[in-house]
Formats: C-alpha cells, sequence, structure tokens
C-alpha cells in the first residue's frame, strides 16, 4: 500500500513521488504554495476571482510540466514565473487595464496592486515623521511610487521586497543575470526616492 505524502516532506521529495506516479503527492506543494501564490496573483490582478484562476492555471501547468522541472532552482523560484505569466496572461486578455509609455521601453500595466506593499529600502531618504505616522497615507505614496516604475525594475523590487527572494533566486525567476538584479534593485530605489521626495513624504537629497 502507498504511504500517504508526509506533508513535512521536501519539495525535491513530493516531487520524486510525482513523478514517480504517486499523483496524490502533489498535494504537498499545492499546500504548501497555494497561499503564497494567491497573495502575489491578487497583488498583481487585485481581482479575488481572477487571482485564484491564475493559481489554478499555474497549478496545472506545474502538473503537466513537473517533468521539465530540472532542479537548478527551487520549485517556488519555478512556480513564481508560471503564476507570473499566468497573471500577465489575464492582464491582457482584460481590456479594462490602462497602459503608461516610458522612456525604458514599452507599455507597462499600472494597475498592480502595490499599496500593502512593506516600507522598501529606499537609499537617502528619511520618511517625515507626519508621514510615518499616518501609515496608510505613506504606503498609498509607496504603492503609486512602485505602480510607476518601468515593469521590470517594479517586478524585481517586489520578489526582493515582498516575495524574500535572494538575488540568484530574482535571476532565476526573471531569467536574468545577477548583476541586471542588482542594476534593477538600484534603479527602482533610486526612482522611489525622487517619487517620495517630491511627494513630500521622505526626506533627502535628489541627486
Amino acid at each position: 500500500m502507498t504511504a500517504k505524502p508526509s506533508a513535512a516532506a521536501s519539495d525535491h521529495d513530493a516531487i520524486a513521488r510525482v513523478l514517480a506516479g504517486e499523483t496524490e503527492a502533489f498535494r504537498v506543494l499545492v499546500d504548501r504554495y497555494q497561499g503564497r501564490a494567491q497573495a502575489l496573483a491578487l497583488r498583481v490582478l487585485r481581482n479575488d476571482e481572477a487571482a485564484r484562476d491564475a493559481v489554478q492555471d499555474a497549478f496545472v501547468k506545474a502538473y503537466s510540466n513537473l517533468g521539465k522541472f530540472e532542479g537548478r532552482s527551487s520549485f517556488y523560484t519555478w512556480f513564481y514565473r508560471l503564476v507570473m505569466n499566468q497573471c500577465l496572461d489575464a492582464k491582457r486578455r482584460d481590456k479594462g487595464d490602462r497602459h503608461v509609455e516610458f522612456d525604458e521601453g514599452g507599455a507597462v500595466e499600472t494597475n498592480v496592486e502595490a499599496s500593502a506593499l512593506p516600507v522598501p529600502e529606499v537609499s537617502g531618504v528619511s520618511f517625515a515623521p507626519a508621514a510615518t505616522l499616518m501609515r496608510k497615507e505613506l504606503r498609498e505614496h509607496i504603492g503609486r511610487a512602485i505602480e510607476a516604475l518601468p515593469e521590470g525594475p517594479r517586478e524585481t523590487l517586489v520578489l526582493r521586497e515582498v516575495e524574500g527572494l535572494s538575488y540568484k533566486e530574482i535571476a532565476e525567476a526573471q531569467g536574468i543575470p545577477k548583476g541586471t538584479v542588482m542594476s534593477r534593485l538600484h534603479y527602482a530605489r533610486k526612482q522611489m526616492q525622487i517619487y517620495l521626495i517630491e511627494a513630500g513624504v521622505a526626506e533627502g537629497e535628489i541627486g
């Protein structure tokens, strides 16, 4: 009789069991990452039903393509890309999306949920005491600052500040060199510094 997969099983063990024919072992991965993936999709799509659909579709794709997972990155890094792809596909299908052209190139969706983000590291600024007391207003300003970023730097910043991924994991998730991750984060934080100082909720010198 096949043993029921343990919730404590590692991702590697769960994947190996699925590939060996124990399809129920995939439940370990679903239970482990569904909440995190749902939160990510909700931040991008800002709609509960759309977020659930995106995550469900991503899990279906993950299950169908599990044999292609080479294990060079973590399962979540690989799965993150599937979730993001589903979210971006959903946004493209939504004709109500707003787009803004940036000099960095390309049309960037501006309706990403960012107001719930933690305060990211922004070099060269300190938040004004009054704004710090009004956390809701401060987060709204931070959300607008993040939404104003080009898609690449914005996604990189979210991966670092919200998802807590390492530079190496971000590079793997986005398919870019580690140096590009660092330059994107530098650019994103610099642009946020400028935005927040000009909005009057941060103190510092723009330069």
